[in-house]
């Protein structure tokens, strides 16, 4: 039985984001272990971990790599995962995770490694000291890499010019569709549970709080619109969402405004919401937009690279500069006042996405995965 090692800086990530990958290698006969942080859940609890038959091992990963001493700790605590359980594959994800989870394989002589990039920290626009600090660290990697795996069009003509033996682009972790369509559900019922108006206009967000998502765009919009028929609800947790109720009330929208925490009711909000916004500064791709996108809202979105994959201005929605509060603003009065228009954008969101279905990604990473078990 091959063996390989997932690895991730927050335990969550596996739950939320490999699970079909988990799903394909158990088809395959692997047995699987995950090396994360198992106290720093992010994505959802510990919990979720419970049914998905993995081993899970302990390293004290942070997700600054300006922690010299943490990062050391957790190098050593992989190094030596690594020397005792002898993997066949090591399969690394976000950015510490992956530069620490190279490093640990090439010290044990590990060849047989995947890089999964999410979203790199360097990209068309983006800050200076992002491609200083970041740029360099990657194409270095590289070397020790067997494989990498983009989810977006700038990455991958980014990465095909660093030195991994194979770069090959998917279009995201898969998303299943069918998990979002035709929601059969109460609306009136779902909006009492969530503690809405169902007459209101709800707009909806996903992800975790953080400074990168950017809320506080859709915060200033509605500062500026004075609607008091719009409910936002952001579903997600994080170091950020003390400071955005602070701002809430300091706008005077906290009655616009509905911090719904971590779900795991996303699709039911979603079939009950007319749009999604999503104005994140950055995105590798996106998976919360395409979930909207999957459930037939239409989307507002800021202009990244990863949302450049499947968003069109005024055709799967609006997509403005990402500190453009006037623009959100306008895009929610237009959706706001045209059901029709929602609808219309909303049907075509619906084909759009099918490209995205998990059952593409699947085969992909199942051939990778063979390919490696030969």
């Amino acid at each position: 039985m091959n063996k390989i090692l997932i690895i991730s800086t927050i335990s969550g990530f596996l739950k939320q984001f490999e699970s079909n990958n988990v799903s394909v290698l158990k088809n395959l006969n692997y047995e699987i272990h995950y090396a994360t942080n198992i106290k720093n859940p992010v994505y959802g609890e510990n919990k979720d971990l419970e049914n998905m038959d993995v081993k899970l091992h302990q390293i004290d990963f942070v997700r600054s790599p300006y922690r010299i001493y943490e990062n050391i700790k957790a190098f050593l605590q992989l190094r030596k995962l690594i020397k005792n359980e002898k993997y066949d594959i090591i399969h690394c994800h976000t950015p510490m995770g992956a530069a620490l989870g190279r490093i640990a394989a090439r010290a044990c002589g590990i060849k047989n490694v995947i890089y999964t990039a999410h979203g790199l920290h360097f990209y068309k626009g983006g800050p200076i000291l992002s491609w200083i600090i970041y740029y360099p660290i990657e194409k270095y990697l590289s070397r020790y890499t067997d494989t990498i795996i983009t989810i977006n069009d700038e990455d991958y003509n980014i990465v095909k010019k660093f030195h991994s033996n194979k770069v090959i682009k998917i279009n995201g972790v898969g998303l299943n569709i069918e998990n979002y369509r035709n929601i059969n559900i109460n609306k009136i019922k779902k909006c009492s549970s969530l503690n809405v108006d169902p007459t209101k206009f709800l707009m909806c967000s996903v992800g975790e709080v953080n400074k990168n998502k950017n809320h506080i765009v859709i915060l200033k919009a509605l500062r500026s619109m004075n609607d008091n028929n719009i409910i936002y609800l952001i579903c997600g947790s994080g170091k950020r969402l003390d400071y955005l109720k602070k701002i809430a009330n300091r706008y005077n929208i906290q009655n616009n405004v509905k911090f719904l925490g971590h779900r795991q009711d996303i699709a039911e909000i979603l079939s009950v919401s007319d749009c999604f916004a999503f104005p994140s500064k950055r995105e590798g791709l996106g998976m919360a937009a395409l979930e909207a996108m999957a459930a037939g809202l239409p989307l507002l979105v800021s202009d990244s690279r990863g949302t450049r994959e499947y968003s069109i201005n005024g055709k799967t929605g609006f997509v403005y500069n990402y500190n453009d509060y006037y623009g959100f603003a306008n895009g929610i009065k237009i959706l706001k006042r045209d059901l029709i228009l929602r609808k219309t954008i909303g049907n075509y969101n619906k084909i759009v996405v099918e490209r995205f279905n998990s059952d593409q990604v699947i085969n992909v990473m199942e051939k990778l995965y063979r390919s490696f078990s030969l």
